[in-house]
Parts: C-alpha cells; sequence; structure tokens
C-alpha cells in the first residue's frame, strides 16, 4: 500500500494576505559612544556627511521599493545613533525624496530620535515641518550623577529643556526613554527619576532596565548594579506609579496614554513587515508567493555603505522556510504584548495553521504561563515574567 503524497503546503509557509508595512532609517553617528550601547554606531568626527548619506539612503530605498508589493508604508522611524544630529535640511530631503518614489501613507508615523544636547527649537521646528510628528527623546535618567555614570553627554537640566522646546515646536507625540537599575541605584531613587520624568508629561514612556550587552564598554568593565530584590522592588513601584498616572502598559517596557500607542514598534511586535535602509538596518519582509520570510541586512560601515547603497553588495539575505522557526520568530515578539494577539494574526503572519503549536500551547497553558483564551495568544503575567522559559517550549 502505497503512502498518499503530502498536500501542497503542509510542511512550509502560506501567506493570504501581506501584513502592515514601516520603514526603518538607520543615521549612525552620535556624538560620543554610550559605554552601554551596542547599536552600530559611531562618534562623529567632523562635519557629518548627513546630504551625501541622505543620497545614499534613496539609493538604497529604490533598491528595496519592490518588496512593499504594492503596499503604503505606515510608519518611518528614524534611529541611531542619534539622528537629530542630521541637519533638517537633509531630514527633509529624504523625506521629500521617499513621498516622491511613492507610497508613503498620508497618516504615517514618523518618529525621530533625539538626544538633549543635539536640539533647540528651531531644529524641532524644521524637523516638524519637515514631515517628523513623533519625537522619541533619549533622556535615559534625569539625575546628573546616574547621566555621568551612563557616559552621557547632557545634564538633567538640558533633558527637561528639551521636552519643553519639542513641546514649544508644536510636536503632541513624545516618547521619553528612561532607564531604571543603574550603578548604584535604589528604589527611592529609581522611583524619584520615574516621577520626574512623569512630570514632563510625555505621551509614552520606554522604561526599560540596564542591562550589560556583549561587545561594550560595560561588559568589558562592569559597573556595580542593584541586585535582583532591588530590581524587583523598582519594578513593582514603578509600574504602580505609571499605572496611576494614567499609563498603560502595552509591552514588556512600553508605556502609553490611551491611543498612544508606538504604531511603529507594534508593527514589529505583532510580526508586521519592515524594509530596513541605512548602514546596518535590518528589514523583515514577507514574500507570499514564495511562501517565505526574507531577513535582510546592510552592511554595517557607514564609509562602505556611502559607495555601496543600492547595490546587491549592500545587502545580505536569510530566508525563514521553516514553520518551527517562523512560529518563533512570531511568538517572541508577539509575546511581548500583554494583552495579546489574535489568533488569526499568528495564522496570517507566521504563515501556518494554529493547529502548528498546539501542543506547544497546551504545555504553556499547563504550566500557567500562556491564557487558556482559544482566540488569543497571551501570555499571564508568570509567563511574561519567564519569556524565555515560555518561548523554549516553542523552540
Amino acid at each position: 500500500m502505497s503512502t498518499p503524497a503530502p498536500m501542497l503546503g503542509d510542511a512550509g509557509l502560506h501567506f493570504d494576505t501581506l501584513p502592515p508595512l514601516s520603514l526603518y532609517v538607520h543615521l549612525p553617528w552620535c556624538v560620543r559612544k554610550c559605554p552601554y550601547c551596542d547599536f552600530n554606531s559611531y562618534e562623529a568626527r567632523g562635519a557629518l556627511p548627513d546630504l551625501e548619506y541622505v543620497a545614499a539612503l534613496l539609493r538604497d530605498f529604490r533598491g528595496e521599493r519592490a518588496l512593499a508589493q504594492g503596499r503604503p508604508i505606515e510608519t518611518i522611524y528614524f534611529g541611531g545613533g542619534t539622528p537629530s544630529l542630521f541637519s533638517s535640511a537633509a531630514i527633509a530631503r529624504l523625506l521629500e525624496g521617499l513621498r516622491a518614489e511613492g507610497g508613503v501613507a498620508a497618516n504615517a508615523e514618523i518618529t525621530l530620535e533625539a538626544n538633549p544636547g543635539a536640539v533647540d527649537i528651531a531644529r524641532f521646528v524644521a524637523f516638524r515641518d519637515a514631515g517628523v510628528n513623533r519625537l522619541s527623546i533619549g533622556i535615559q535618567s534625569l539625575r546628573n550623577d546616574k547621566l555621568r555614570a551612563l557616559g552621557r553627554v547632557h545634564d538633567a537640566g538640558q533633558a527637561e529643556a528639551a521636552v519643553t522646546a519639542a513641546r514649544a515646536a508644536g510636536f503632541t507625540n513624545l516618547n521619553l526613554d528612561l532607564m531604571y537599575a543603574l550603578p548604584g541605584d535604589d528604589v527611592p531613587g529609581s522611583l524619584a527619576d520615574l516621577e520626574r520624568a512623569i512630570a514632563l508629561a510625555p505621551e509614552h514612556l520606554s522604561w526599560y532596565q540596564l542591562t550589560l550587552e556583549p561587545n561594550t564598554a560595560f561588559e568589558r568593565r562592569p559597573p556595580a548594579l542593584p541586585d535582583d530584590d532591588i530590581v524587583a522592588g523598582i519594578e513593582e513601584q514603578g509600574r504602580a506609579l505609571l499605572a496611576a498616572h494614567g499609563y498603560e502598559r502595552y509591552e514588556v517596557s512600553a508605556y502609553a496614554r490611551r491611543g498612544r500607542r508606538s504604531r511603529h514598534n507594534l508593527n514589529y511586535w505583532q510580526f508586521g513587515d519592515y524594509v530596513g535602509i541605512g548602514a546596518g538596518a535590518h528589514g523583515k519582509i514577507t514574500l507570499a508567493a514564495a511562501g517565505e520570510i526574507a531577513r535582510r541586512a546592510k552592511t554595517r560601515n557607514p564609509r562602505t555603505y556611502l559607495t555601496q547603497a543600492g547595490s546587491a553588495a549592500a545587502t545580505s539575505e536569510e530566508r525563514v522556510t521553516a514553520r518551527g522557526q517562523a512560529a518563533l520568530e512570531f511568538l517572541m515578539n508577539a509575546l511581548r504584548v500583554l494583552d495579546g494577539t489574535p489568533i488569526e494574526m499568528f495564522e496570517a503572519r507566521a504563515g501556518q495553521p494554529a493547529a502548528a503549536i498546539s501542543a506547544a500551547r497546551a504545555a504553556a497553558i499547563e504550566r500557567g504561563w500562556l491564557s487558556a483564551e482559544p482566540d488569543r495568544l497571551c501570555a499571564t503575567p508568570a509567563g511574561a515574567e519567564k519569556l524565555n522559559k515560555l518561548l523554549e517550549l516553542f523552540a
């Protein structure tokens, strides 16, 4: 008796629809490399080649444009480095060029990262006039001793002045980056820092723990960080403080006022697609016709990028074709969203039926790490605290 042939697509990925599309733009220069930073960033020495770099970015984008597959760009994010070091003329030229290429949604969320000390009101006004409608300001702390320990080039007064300048320039959608569990930190100090940031009334707060990342100065010369009990106390009391001031925790480290969640980051966490342009930028694209997901990365060195952008030499690519890998990548992102993700989104964006993960899902529910809701994938509070262990069940 012969074995029936498997149905086409039984072990592969299948996509009936494409997810939303975002654009990430990497601007790699900063004033000084922070000792905790593992991003692809470089200290600026002399004048930035910003207009030359914008020309390279536009060549890069033209080379990636076909990957949009007819979709508009819903969000744009300028990350770095310190994007606010770029001239407003360069940012305006880039956004004009992107719009001229077509496909940027009229209501696109356009975020630019800025650091205190690298901005003023006139610069913010020019960024806003260019089309930037959301700012992410990296204050990290409002305690001068902690800022010095982090190697930051600004002080607390400059951080507060940057927020004031952003408001005066007309920005009504601000994120502040703030760290906790800093060298020598304690619960009262970290909470006072958070209260001071809340008093600046941002629409969004990214409040996250300092970690020692590989290949950083802090990894080579680790500072004394607070112990687990102190960190737990900071987190418990800090989350309560944020909730009391109307900030909803919707992702592991993201807190927002109602209606102010980061659309760009949500697209990452919900396994949407994104094109990456710039030195070291990464992208993720669903290739429905091939039944694959493409992971693309650009050459990291800015000088090399300036000459190679837009050519095949500047891009490396890996393809995700297996259900297990696609499911794990989806869950690594989606389970960070605390109110969960519809199971239909898993099927659409991981390219497989929910039955493909039914055994692992049942094991996670039995352990109390995953909600038993039949139509959602949602980590329980215990699962969110043990996210790596939870994901191991699906590996």
